[in-house]
Order: structure tokens, then sequence, then C-alpha cells
């Protein structure tokens, strides 16, 4: 009650805590947003927790409180949630006592800090890069080299950009990208839009407390708000547009600048996070129904997830879908079909994206056809597939993808009852 007779908008009666994204959001350079100052005032009044989450990994923690306390507002070393200083956080949890750093002095100062070494030449247990404008070709080739021989590859954040007073800066990603392309390997991410730098902070949170992410970025602040579960508030005087109204990076509410929080005029939309990871891409695959002689059907166990499924596989660039699953049937079990009949193209995301153990999230638009054998012996490859069987449809695995019961059920008719678990 308080809250309303004091007129206080939706957005700052709803949340407890805010999470503020720092360049764009709060200041640019070195200059204070409009609002900035009296929006975190009020906040504090009002009891609610603030904390800064920026993907900025040049500066300390210390460095970045000295900053926003220089601009006039109140800060405190644990309301800094850093990329760097979560990077040399995680390093610590994940044990690593060695690494080589493609980054600032403050990334570096952050990383000893853990009691964690420093390597410039000779083995390492992991390559952290950050952002440095000193940086040169050497340092990169060198990254990639000790990758190439085992260590582990982290990322203190993807950004492909940052903004400057002039405009967009090239960021770090620009830096991660070369050395993933030359090097073929993914890094672990710790910064906006993966967990890491949320897990931080919201793993020490009570999960009945209403969480905001504030910030400027569809695609850091904005995507990896939603992949929390928690709702994310695009400050910015312009809109942002996706095709599908399910796009992830959509944000709940905007604002043009902090003093939104304050206007009783906007409101946030629920966010109901889906069952699903957030794609990365959205790629055309293929899959198989093969019966035999007696109608049992033909399914495999691949290597990379412990379930049975159909026959499933990817396009080659110049392949038909049919040439695409004959192919895949062949390598996967080394028998030989023809395809006998269309059955339909599924495109559902909360069975078609798929979470890599690589850390690649794909969505997969599949093309399901009917399979007739004409020749060769079964097999498992032990390769991509660790068993390949028939079944009976009466008696099928526990442990099968779901979504493939839904291709059986269409097959046979939908009032064919087939027992996919």
């Amino acid at each position: 009650m308080l809250l309303k007779k004091e007129g206080i908008s939706l957005l700052a009666e709803k949340f407890d805590v805010f999470l503020f994204d720092l360049d764009g959001v709060i200041y640019i350079g070195g200059k204070l947003l409009p609002g900035v100052k009296e929006t975190l005032v009020q906040l504090r009044k009002l009891n609610k927790r603030i904390y800064f989450l920026t993907n900025d990994p040049i500066p300390t923690r210390q460095q970045f409180v000295e900053r926003l306390q220089s601009l006039g507002l109140e800060a405190h070393l644990d309301e800094v949630i850093s990329s760097g200083w979560t990077t040399a956080k995680n390093l610590s949890l994940m044990n690593i006592r060695s690494v080589y750093v493609l980054g600032s002095e403050g990334l570096k100062t952050e990383i000893r800090q853990f009691g964690i070494e420093l390597v410039e030449n000779g083995p390492c247990q992991a390559v952290v890069v950050g952002h440095d404008d000193q940086l040169s070709f050497g340092h990169i080739s060198q990254a990639i080299r000790l990758i190439n021989l085992g260590a582990n590859f982290i990322a203190t954040n993807v950004d492909a950009t940052f903004p400057g007073p002039e405009g967009p800066c090239p960021g770090t990603g620009a830096i991660v990208r070369a050395i993933q392309t030359s090097s073929g390997k993914r890094p672990l991410v710790i910064g906006k839009p993966y967990p890491p730098m949320f897990r931080t902070v919201l793993d020490h949170l009570d999960p009945k407390l209403g969480v905001a992410m504030v910030g400027d970025n569809p695609y850091t602040d904005i995507l990896g708000a939603h992949q929390q579960g928690i709702t994310a508030i695009f400050c910015s005087d312009k809109a942002i547009a996706f095709p599908s109204p399910k796009d992830f990076r959509l944000p709940d509410a905007r604002i043009s600048n902090l003093r939104g929080i304050f206007n009783p005029t906007i409101t946030a939309r629920p966010w109901d996070k889906p069952t699903y990871a957030w794609p990365e891409t959205v790629e055309p695959a293929v899959a198989a129904v093969i019966f035999d002689e007696t109608d049992r059907i033909l399914l495999i166990k691949r290597m990379d997830f412990n379930v049975w499924g159909l026959p499933i596989g990817h396009i080659e660039p110049g392949e038909t879908v049919q040439e695409a699953i004959i192919r895949e049937v062949n390598e996967e079990t080394g028998l030989q079909v023809t395809v006998s009949r269309f059955i339909g193209v599924y495109s559902d995301p909360r069975f078609l994206v798929v979470s890599h153990p690589s850390g690649k999230v794909s969505h997969y638009i599949t093309s399901c056809m009917e399979c007739k054998i004409v020749g060769g012996h079964l097999r498992a490859d032990g390769v991509e597939t660790a068993e390949v069987a028939f079944f009976k449809l009466d008696n099928l695995p526990t442990n099968c993808l779901s979504l493939h019961g839904e291709w059986l059920r269409d097959l046979l008719g939908r009032n064919n009852t087939v027992a996919i678990r």
C-alpha cells in the first residue's frame, strides 16, 4: 500500500532486486546518463537490492566501484559483478591454477587475487580471453597453440561491440571469434547472456524475490535474463522487433532511461520461460521410419545422447532430403534404404531444440520419411551410433525420444497407440 500511496509504478513495485547493465544504461564513456542518480537513490530508499552486471572485462571490481562513486552514485564492492571477476571466480571453482590471459591488467589482477598463476610461456590449464587494445597477432597465435595442446578455452564475454561516445567499438567477441575459428574449439563463456554471471547473483537470492534485468543489449542483457527465467527490461529510446513473438530477445518492458522504472504507464509482461533452450542456429534435418519384414521398427541410440530414437541426421550442401536420409541411415546403421513416402515436416522447439555436448544449441527443422530396406547389414558405427536394433511397437525402450512418437502416430494414424514415453 505504501508504494501505491507514493505513486510508485508497477515496475518499481513489482521487483525486489534490480540487475543493471553499466555501459549504455548507467553511463556511456565517462558521462552519467539521464535519470540514473535519482532512480538509484529512490530504489535504495525503497530497500530494493541493486547489482551492477557488466560484460566489460577490463577494470577490476574495485575500479568499477570507484568509477561509479566518482559519478556521484552509491556503489559497493559486493554489488558489482563484472565478467572479469566472475571469470576469475569460476576459474577457482574449476580448480584451474595456471592460465594464459589475453586481456587487461585489471583482468589479470582479478585472476591473481584468486591465487591463480599467470603463464606467459609454456603449458597451462586454461586460456582466458578478455579485451585489451594492446593485443597482437602473436598473443592470439599463442592462445590458439595452447588451446590445441589441451588448455581450456574460456572467454570473459563474447560481445561483438560495446557503446562508445562516437558509436560502437569492437568488443571481446571479435577476439574470441578469431581464436574459435582458428582452433576449431568453442569457449566456455562467463559473461551475459551465459549463465555464470547471472548465477553468481541469483544463486544467493531467495527464489521468492522478484528480479529484473535492466539492459540495452537484446543479445546479452535481454536474452541472458530470459534464459535464467527473470524479467528483462530494455533501456533504450529505440524499440526493437524480432519476427517471432516467442523470441527470447524481446523485452518484457521498454524504458527510454531509468526514470521509466517509476513511470506509472509502463508495465512489464510476465515472462514464462519455455522448456527449451534458446537455439543459436536453425538447421535442416532428416529422419527415417524403417520397419523390417515382421513390422518391427528400427531405433538407434546415439553416442552423444543416451536415449533411443529414429535414425536422424543433417543435410549436406547439395543434397536433397531423400539423398540425405539414405546416406545417414547407411552411415549409422549399415543398411541401404529407399524412400517410400513423405510423412511430414516437424519444427516444434519443445522437442527439436537440441543442446549438444559441445555447448552448441540448435533448432532442427526435420523432414521425416518412411524408408524401405533394400540391402546392407545391420550394425552400429561406434562413432555416432552406440546401439542399433529393431523393436516391436508394443515393446519399445523406456528411454525413447517423445517427439518420435508423434512421427510414428502420424505415420500409423492418429488413433493408433504407440507407447513412446
